[in-house]
């Protein structure tokens, strides 16, 4: 019997970059006490950081008080390894967007983690029915996609697998909403679920206008937030979300489903061949080291 919300107490975050440290944030602020590992200490130490950082910026809105920041990080440990997740009766992977390295960790949760334990992954586009197949549990596998960034994004994306049980999905939805997050579900386990499924080929499609020389890349985010009222402009937003990750997600579009229509566009794969991935390394489609 898998675990109810009621005794979730301890909850396991598998990264510590801008989702993990944003999905242990959230946890802590609602009074779970939170493990986050990482292989790297220095992504610990950084991932604490950029909490504390997120919680000083709430304190200068007067939404959060010093105590009550002092308190939320005295809620979250740091290890490096899984093996220290074993008594979290949640563990929610917020790795890379790599099926590989998603499916070595969910193989170790699994083994490591008390069987009652619900396993989730915050994949953006990766089969929960494949990550659930590597399991002895498959049936307490729930896709919990968060938006970025966590604390401020009131969305999570609920996905699940084909051997998810009812019990598991309605735990993880209950747990989303004691969150304060709006929970959606995704009937169907297919590539890319709702999100991306419709805003990766819009992304993707920006590039396109950009490497047929339609436009320049102020112009394509300018028509796009006043023409169609976005926050910001898609290429804008590829460098926030990473466009690492946005080619990642646009091949698991590509392969899962066979149509040309989802095929990255050369510019964005050069890009990330030459390691301009956006926000996170300074450069994309626009300097940020200046």
């Amino acid at each position: 019997m898998a675990v109810s919300l009621d005794q979730i107490k301890k909850i396991g975050v598998v990264g510590a970059g801008q989702m993990g440290n944003g999905i242990a944030q959230v946890a802590s602020q609602f009074g779970y006490q939170v493990l986050m590992v990482d292989v790297s200490p220095a992504a610990l130490e950084k991932g604490v950081q950029t909490i504390a950082g997120s919680c000083d910026r709430l304190i200068k809105k007067a939404a959060m008080t010093e105590a009550q920041k002092s308190e939320l990080l005295g809620r979250i440990k740091t290890s490096t390894s899984l093996k220290d997740l074993q008594d979290s009766d949640v563990v929610i992977e917020a790795a890379t967007e790599n099926i590989d390295l998603k499916l070595k960790i969910f193989k170790e949760l699994d083994e490591v983690v008390k069987a009652n334990s619900l396993l989730c992954s915050n994949t953006s586009s990766i089969s929960i029915t494949k990550i659930a197949a590597v399991t002895k549990r498959p049936s307490q596998v729930v896709g919990m996609h968060f938006m970025n960034p966590v604390p401020l994004m009131k969305l999570v994306e609920g996905i699940r697998g084909l051997q998810t049980s009812d019990e598991s999905f309605q735990t993880i939805k209950a747990l989303s909403e004691k969150l304060d997050k709006v929970f959606v579900e995704s009937v169907k386990d297919m590539p890319g679920f709702i999100v991306n499924r419709i805003l990766m080929p819009m992304i993707n499609e920006a590039v396109y206008t950009l490497h047929e020389g339609i436009a320049s890349v102020d112009s394509i985010d300018q028509a796009m937030k006043l023409g169609t009222n976005q926050p910001m402009g898609p290429l804008t937003l590829a460098d926030f979300i990473g466009l690492d990750t946005c080619l990642s997600i646009m091949n698991v579009l590509y392969d899962g489903l066979g149509d040309s229509k989802y095929r990255p566009c050369p510019l964005l794969v050069k890009y990330v061949e030459a390691g301009w991935l956006g926000r996170k390394s300074g450069r994309g489609f626009y300097n940020y080291a200046k």
